[in-house]
C-alpha cells in the first residue's frame, strides 16, 4: 500500500509571485546640505514563481501537500538612491511529462505548458515590479518630490498539475497478464511483481539498450472492461499511454490455461477500452504477444490462438516475460516499431508545415 500512497499523477496547487518592493520617500541629509533633495530608491522587484522539468521525478509527491506555494516579496527601496533586493525565485520542480492547467479549466482544454523536455522551464507567475522611489519623480519644477510608488503586486493563479509518462512503448493489457515482468526481464526496472490482481499500482518506466540505441518502455497498470468509465483502476492510468508511440499487447496464455479465459475477449476488451478512452490510441502502431507460453505444454492450444488471430490479421509473438524465451525477438520488434512510428512522425511534421506554408502563399 505505501507504492500507492506514493505514486501522486495529479495535484491541485496555488501558486503566488512576490509583491514588488514599495519606492522611498527619502530626502538627503547632509552636514553641508540639509535639503540636498530627494534620495529614496526603487523597490526591488517580487520572486517569480518557476516550473522546472526534473528528469530525475517520477510523481508529484513533493508538491501534494503544498496547497499554497508563495515568493518572496520584493524588499523596500532604501535612502541614498539603494534599490531593495529583489524577492527570490520559488522553482517548483516537477516530473518530465508534466501538463499545467488552470484549476477552471475544461477539460479538453490546452494545457499553459507542457514540459516535456528535462531542465524545460516556465515561468508561470511573474512577481510584481518595484515601486519608484521619490528620486524617479523629480523635476525641474518638482524638486523635492515628497511621494513614491507602491510596488505591483505578484500573481496568482490556481493550477491543476497533471503527470502522462513519456515513455516510447507502452505494456498493456489484463492484470497479471505479466507486464511488469516482462518489463523486468528486457530493462533495469524492478517493479514489484506478484501473482495477484492490481499488483501494480503505479506505472514503471524502465529503459531498454540494444547495442547503443535506447528506448523507455512503460508498464501501464492492468485495465479490465469499463476502465475507461472508472472500472478497477479506472482511466487513472490510461493517461500514461497517450504519449506512447507504440502499444505492446499482452495476452495471458497463463489465464487460459487456468482458467479458460478468451483470449480473443481480453484482446478486443483493452483495445475497447483504448478506443473509448481516446480513439487514436487504436490506431498506433500495436504489437501482440502471448505471454507466458512456458506454462503451455500442449502446442495445439498455441496454434489455435495464433490462427485466431491471424484470421484478424494480426501477427502475434510467442514470449515468456519470466524465463525470456522469446524476448530478445521482442526487443528488436519494439526498436524497429519504434523507429517506423518515429519516421512517421517526421513525415506527418513536414507534410502539417508544407500544408500551413501553402495556406499561408494562398
Amino acid at each position: 500500500m505505501g507504492t500507492k500512497a506514493n505514486f501522486v499523477d495529479e495535484v491541485f496547487v496555488n501558486v503566488t509571485s512576490g509583491d514588488g518592493g514599495d519606492g522611498k520617500v527619502s530626502m538627503r541629509r547632509a552636514k553641508f546640505e540639509p535639503m540636498g533633495g530627494p534620495d529614496g530608491g526603487d523597490g526591488g522587484r517580487g520572486g517569480d514563481i518557476i516550473l522546472v522539468a526534473d528528469g530525475n521525478l517520477r510523481t508529484l509527491l513533493d508538491i501534494r501537500h503544498r496547497r499554497e506555494i508563495k515568493a518572496d516579496r520584493g524588499a523596500n527601496g532604501g535612502t541614498r538612491e539603494k534599490t531593495g533586493a529583489s524577492g527570490k525565485a520559488v522553482e517548483i520542480r516537477v516530473p518530465v511529462g508534466t501538463e499545467i492547467f488552470d484549476q477552471e479549466a475544461d477539460e479538453d482544454s490546452e494545457p499553459i505548458v507542457d514540459l516535456t523536455v528535462a531542465n524545460q522551464s516556465h515561468v508561470i507567475c511573474r512577481g510584481g515590479i518595484g515601486g519608484k522611489g521619490n528620486t524617479r519623480f523629480k523635476t525641474s519644477t518638482r524638486q523635492t518630490p515628497r511621494f513614491a510608488q507602491p510596488g505591483k503586486p505578484g500573481e496568482t493563479r490556481s493550477l491543476r498539475m497533471t503527470v502522462k509518462l513519456l515513455a516510447d512503448v507502452g505494456f498493456v493489457g489484463f492484470p497479471n497478464a505479466g507486464k511488469s515482468t516482462l518489463l523486468r526481464q528486457i530493462s533495469k526496472a524492478r517493479p514489484r511483481v506478484a501473482s495477484y490482481p492490481f499488483t501494480t499500482l503505479v506505472p514503471s518506466l524502465g529503459v531498454v539498450e540494444r547495442g547503443e540505441q535506447r528506448i523507455v518502455a512503460a508498464d501501464i497498470p492492468g485495465l479490465i472492461e469499463g476502465a475507461s468509465d472508472g472500472a478497477g483502476l479506472g482511466d487513472r492510468f490510461l493517461r500514461h499511454i497517450e504519449r506512447t508511440r507504440v502499444i505492446v499487447h499482452l495476452l495471458d496464455c497463463g489465464a487460459m490455461l487456468a482458467e479458460g479465459r478468451d483470449l480473443l475477449n481480453d484482446y478486443d476488451t483493452i483495445r475497447r477500452e483504448l478506443g473509448r478512452y481516446r480513439a487514436d490510441l487504436i490506431e498506433r502502431h500495436e504489437i501482440v504477444v502471448l505471454n507466458k507460453v512456458d506454462v503451455l505444454h500442449d502446442e495445439r492450444d498455441i496454434v489455435a490462438i495464433e490462427e485466431a488471430l491471424r484470421d484478424r490479421g494480426l501477427q502475434a509473438s510467442r514470449i515468456s516475460g519470466a524465463t525470456g524465451i522469446g524476448c530478445r525477438d521482442l526487443v528488436n520488434l519494439m526498436f524497429e516499431a519504434v523507429a517506423a512510428a518515429s519516421e512517421a512522425d517526421k513525415a506527418n511534421t513536414a507534410e502539417s508545415k508544407r500544408t500551413a506554408e501553402s495556406t499561408t502563399h494562398e
